[in-house]
């Protein structure tokens, strides 16, 4: 197995910044990757804004911020980018179609001996690693929201991840500072298999009116113990991204306990997407 020296993330957004965040932190030369500077740039101006946060609230020290912003690199040449990689990590919009053509590309330009990871919350690893010819390479390494901030990293092993591939993931994740927890491929994996439900049900309670946003939200909150609520949580998530990850589980499961809520559908359809856009349950400016 390669020692993971460079890193190659595939995706500037939310997650692919917070990961080549975390990445550069812990020491490793990245690349960062998207089809446009803008996306690039905006990325940049992310992370630089968050490691300074950090730096204020004595998170890190300075030369901290300074060396791990040196050692990120933006660039929109991705088949370079993959090809001096010892680990791309794959993190575009949670589209199927997209991560198996960006896998396919991963496999064709990457080292033999390069591993082949993806950030997907739901899709199926098993089916990524059979669109590759190395699929004891590819594994799933499922960051959560906001990256630099949360503390877990959800590795998901395909049918076909070797042990070895698992044990280097492991390592670099606490590297990285973050605490692996291990799950098999199934359908939304461990953790969005028991967070969605939650969410999609505390829409449907919206939608019954059961109870307003903001009780819903406080009840789990004050009474449960939860960080957010879960209309809050699932704002911040995204909407589209709540869907498409409930319907990976309808189509799953075959089970109408996964079936999207209709409101849920619906805001989506309206382009009500939550933080990503200003509008989903709660208004954001």
């Amino acid at each position: 197995m390669p020692e993971i020296k460079k890193i190659t993330v595939i995706g500037a957004g939310t997650m692919g910044n917070g990961i080549a965040h975390v990445a550069a932190q812990a020491g490793f030369d990245v690349q960062l990757v998207d089809v446009k500077q803008e996306y690039l740039d905006r990325a940049k101006g992310t992370i630089e804004k968050n490691m300074t946060r950090q730096v204020e609230k004595r998170n890190i020290p300075e030369y901290r911020m300074t060396d791990a912003l040196k050692r990120i690199v933006y660039t929109t040449d991705m088949v370079k980018a993959i090809s001096e990689a010892d680990l791309i990590v794959e993190a575009v919009n949670e589209d199927p179609d997209l991560k198996f053509k960006i896998f396919k590309e991963m496999d064709k330009n990457a080292k033999k001996d390069a591993i082949l990871a993806s950030n997907t919350s739901s899709i199926s690893v098993t089916k990524m690693a059979e669109a590759t010819k190395r699929p004891d390479r590819v594994i799933g390494m499922h960051f959560m929201n906001p990256v630099p901030m949360m503390q877990l990293v959800e590795i998901v092993t395909a049918q076909q991840t070797s042990d070895e591939t698992c044990k280097v993931i492991e390592q670099l994740a606490r590297k990285m500072g973050k605490t692996p927890a291990m799950s098999k491929d199934s359908p939304g994996f461990i953790s969005n298999r028991i967070l969605m439900p939650m969410i999609n049900e505390a829409i449907l309670t919206l939608s019954e009116g059961v109870g307003t946003k903001e009780a819903i939200d406080t009840v789990m909150k004050l009474g449960m113990g939860h960080p957010m609520g879960p209309l809050t949580l699932a704002d911040l998530i995204g909407l589209d991204v709540c869907l498409s990850i409930m319907n990976v589980l309808f189509e799953g499961f075959k089970n109408e306990k996964y079936k999207p809520a209709p409101l849920l559908v619906q805001m989506v359809k309206e382009g009500r997407l939550g933080r990503k856009n200003g509008k989903g349950f709660y208004d954001y400016k």
